[in-house]
């Protein structure tokens, strides 16, 4: 498979990323290997804090978040999913499919050895991360899940994602900085842009951020669909806390947490909390509220 890689240049001098890098080789599935980086923050005899990001993000998301929850105490593992961030690039928009996402983020939960772990989900973040709880339960301690679903095929999702994958498919440049500024209450520093385009010196590196809209289960037809529906067979049966923090101006995902809490059971007496005054990336906007709510959770 052949993969671009971001020169260690273009992330110098980020705003308040500090985060040293890990690098770990995953199999990419035609007999080579790609690397994927995450950070490992925080003491690592800590509990495990799982942070996935989402489309067309990276573990810069999580910025802010990081530090006072591994001032708490916890191991905070952000990875950059294959395709984003500091992780190899593959060049083929047919490289990227919903399964090898998941056999890459396997291959890190495995390598690292991480068990009783704490998922915070968001976006892309919890189509993969719902997906590793629903097979392989007995993994996760507990899930707080954020403008996020678990689509199969059999629901409307909204005009809001109706819109969005249509631009996301005829727009000439995949603007990611711009992408994630419009997506959020506040308005973003051009530093903090700039830091979001930083993993993608030209569109060739773009392939997993545009194809990524179309992996998304929206018919029945897909082939996930089935898959994210065995799934939440699963999931019905999860008894262990599991919270939603959806925010209060996301047109995406407006109403998503409705399912997650009438469906699985470990919601069941969690307080739920609307964050208000935060578009889709809701980390970007109260990442700080966001660490309270998720050491809260941790520890009651």
């Amino acid at each position: 498979m052949k993969a671009l890689r971001t020169d260690d240049l273009y992330f110098a001098n980020l705003p308040d990323y500090p985060f040293a890098p890990n690098y770990l080789m995953v199999d990419d599935t035609e007999g080579g290997q790609l690397r994927m980086h995450y950070l490992d923050e925080g003491p690592k005899s800590g509990d495990v804090v799982l942070l996935l990001h989402g489309e067309p993000s990276w573990s810069f998301l999580y910025r802010k978040m990081i530090p006072p929850l591994a001032k708490a105490g916890f191991r905070v593992i952000a990875p950059d999913l294959i395709g984003f961030g500091r992780s190899d690039k593959p060049a083929e928009r047919s490289d990227y499919t919903y399964e090898r996402h998941l056999g890459w983020l396997r291959g890190l939960l495995d390598q690292l050895q991480l068990n009783n772990i704490t998922l915070f989900c968001q976006d892309w973040g919890g189509l993969l991360g719902l997906r590793l709880v629903a097979a392989q339960p007995e993994r996760f301690a507990r899930v707080m899940a954020g403008n996020t679903a678990l689509p199969t095929g059999q629901q409307d999702m909204g005009e809001g994602f109706k819109a969005w994958q249509e631009a996301s498919q005829r727009m000439p440049v995949f603007d990611t900085g711009k992408i994630l500024n419009s997506a959020t209450v506040s308005e973003l520093s051009p530093a903090v842009i700039a830091a979001y385009d930083a993993p993608f010196p030209d569109e060739s590196y773009k392939s997993g951020a545009r194809q990524f809209p179309m992996l998304v289960p929206t018919t029945a037809d897909n082939p996930d669909a089935v898959a994210n529906q065995q799934a939440w067979q699963s999931l019905m049966q999860f008894n262990k806390p599991f919270m939603t923090v959806f925010s209060d101006k996301d047109p995406v995902t407006a109403g998503g947490e409705k399912p997650l809490q009438q469906l699985i059971p470990g919601c069941k007496g969690q307080p739920h909390v609307t964050i208000e005054n935060a578009g889709h990336f809701l980390q970007e906007d109260k990442g700080e509220e966001l660490a309270k709510h998720l050491i809260a959770f941790m520890t009651r």
